[in-house]
Parts: structure tokens; sequence; C-alpha cells
């Protein structure tokens, strides 16, 4: 992954609609995406990621702000004179002609040599594993080859940037988690930055080299798929991203500068966040498996009492009631009998692991 800004999107805004039925889609939005990044967007719908990539994309015009490739602006140019390509949910292949056909459409749109269009569409047939299908129609292969054939034509004009809005969400749930893989090798292979639209969150954890996570109209956080799923800046990312437990506390500063949060019963643990200067009352965010059950409170940093066991196959997710009458998740590895030993009504103590608890912004 280069360090060079591909994308630059300043201070972007779009709005629908007139006076009281205006609706504002993109509130003055503002992210660089690097070249030979996988970035991905982010969040529930609604929240204006498909309306950033149309924008990119130049389906959308923006009501403000400007959109760059590679330092130059493209806010007023046609779909057809960017450098970019764009994979849809719904692929639109042509039924009609071969896979080879539908792969060198754009070349011969373009008006390329018929010698070049060949070898195009053969090293792209490559690329995405599908050359003995090069004549078979696209209407007589599976979704999952379907998706990658509309990949290699969305490729084969070797777009500066690949725009994807959410490639993956008509494939089964095997078939979406092995193209996952295949789709992060594809960019790492390609070396194009991959811009990537997706609500499912651990698609996006999975395959993304930054994520921007967005809601209402505006980017909340970016970062690395650990840092935001380790170190969620506000409340909204933090629920957003996988599970995880809601506390009110107290924060404090300790006479050596560090930060300390009091828990609900009394005991007090260190954060390894600094960027929270004074005290107060404070929400915190604590993973499920960043927390262990052990029997008896003495040593514990929070104690309840269970009210539900959840088996799910890997794990157990345990439901304890704290004393503060808070919930709180604790997710147990199930090896061997260790998950079978909690149940319903039981007393439990609740011990964090160092670093665990994060301070929200909100």
């Amino acid at each position: 992954m280069g360090s060079t800004v591909a994308t630059s999107v300043i201070d972007v805004s779009k709005t629908f609609g007139q006076d009281k039925d205006q609706v504002t889609a993109l509130d003055r939005v503002s992210v660089d995406i690097r070249e030979n990044e996988f970035f991905t967007l982010l969040g529930p719908s609604g929240c204006g990621k498909t309306t950033l990539l149309r924008l990119i994309a130049g389906f959308e015009h923006p009501s403000g702000g400007k959109i760059l490739l590679h330092g130059e602006e493209i806010s007023h140019l046609p779909p057809f004179k960017r450098p970019v390509n764009t994979v849809f949910q719904s692929y639109a292949l042509f039924p009609h002609i071969t896979v080879s056909e539908n792969i060198g459409f754009g070349l011969s749109m373009q008006d390329k040599p018929a010698n070049e269009i060949k070898e195009t569409v053969a090293a792209m047939l490559k690329l995405v594993q599908m050359e003995s299908l090069a004549d078979r129609r696209t209407d007589q292969i599976s979704g999952g080859q379907q998706q990658r054939v509309a990949l290699a034509r969305a490729l084969a004009p070797h777009p500066k940037v690949l725009l994807l809005d959410e490639p993956l969400s008509a494939l089964d749930y095997k078939l979406r988690k092995e193209m996952q893989i295949e789709l992060k090798t594809l960019q790492h292979e390609t070396g194009i930055t991959f811009i990537f639209v997706t609500h499912d969150q651990e698609e996006a954890l999975t395959m993304s080299d930054r994520v921007a996570v967005m809601n209402q109209g505006r980017i909340l956080q970016v970062g690395t798929p650990k840092e935001i799923y380790d170190h969620p800046a506000e409340r909204f990312v933090a629920d957003f991203i996988g599970d995880t437990n809601f506390l009110a506390a107290d924060l404090n500063q300790s006479d050596n500068g560090r930060m300390m949060v009091t828990l609900p019963g009394g005991r007090t643990v260190e954060t390894t966040q600094s960027d929270f200067p004074g005290a107060g009352k404070v929400n915190i965010t604590i993973r499920p498996e960043q927390a262990s059950l052990i029997n008896g409170p003495s040593a514990a940093d929070l104690s309840g009492t269970i009210n539900n066991v959840v088996y799910s196959g890997n794990d157990t997710h345990v439901h304890v009631m704290l004393e503060s009458d808070e919930p709180f998740v604790v997710r147990v590895q199930n090896r061997g009998a260790q998950s079978a030993q909690w149940e319903s009504g039981q007393a439990v103590g609740i011990k964090l692991e160092p670093g665990s608890v994060q301070v929200l912004q909100d």
C-alpha cells in the first residue's frame, strides 16, 4: 500500500430535494484514500456511503466541495471521462454474449485494437481464473463466477480506482467468505485502489487496509480494522463494529498522570488512553472477549449474576446482570468443559484484560 493519495474528498456535501423536502445525504465529508489501498466505506443503510461512491464515479454531482483524483479535480467530469470503474451490486452483465465478450465490451467501446482487446481479455480471464469458461454465456454460470466476470470487465481498462458497491451481497454465506479473500488478493495483485461499500462490519474488518465508519451523512472515524475495533472513538462506532458492552464510569487522573477508570462496584482500572483531560462521568466500552468469568468476586473487577447462557458454536455468550443493574456479556471460547461450568442463576465475578477499558468521546 502506497502513501500517495489516490482520491481526495474535500468538504463534500450532497443534498436531494428542495426547501422542506430537502434531505442531506452527505454533510461536509472529507477523506484521503491512498494509492494501492483497499479502502472501505462502512455504515448502515442511508448513511451516505453509496452516495459518496456515486459522487466519485460521476453518477451524481456534489452540492458543495471538491473531489480530486491524483491531485486533479474531477467533480466536473462525466463518468466516461473519469479513470475509474464501478462494480455494481447487480453485476449488470450482458446475458446473451460470452464471458470473454463481456470482459472486452468496455475496451471495444473505447475502440481499442482487436489484438489489444484479445490480449487484455486473456490476461483478465487468467487473473480471475475463468479461462475454461471464456466461451460460456454469462446466464450459464454461477453467481460467484458472474461476480468474477464483473470484476474482470471493470479491471480490463486498467482504471486508477475501482469502485465496488456491495458486490458480494447477492452471494450465499460460504461463497461470500471465499470471495472476500479472493477480492483482497485480486486488489493486492493488481495494485489498483479499491473503494468498497458495505454495511457488513465483518466484511469490512476482513478485507480492508482502512475503514471509514459513516452515519447520518458524516464520517465518524477512519482507521485500520484493528484501530476501529480496539479503539472506537464514539459510541456508534463501538456499537456498529462487533459486539461490545457499555457501562457508565468515573474517569480520574492519578498522581503519576495515568488515566484511571472507576467501574460500577468501585474497582479502579487503568485505561491506556491519554486524550481525555480532566475527570468526571464517562461512558466506557469493553469487548466480550476481553473479559473472563471467575468464581467469587474477591479478585473480580465486576460482579453479578448469570441470567442467560447462549451457545454459538465456537464460543458461548454468557449474559450477566451486574450488581449495578447493568447488563454485561462475556464471550467464553468452547474448549472442552470450560464453558459448561456456567449456568443461569450463578453468582460470578468478571476479570478484565489490561487495556480492555476504552473511554468513549460521547
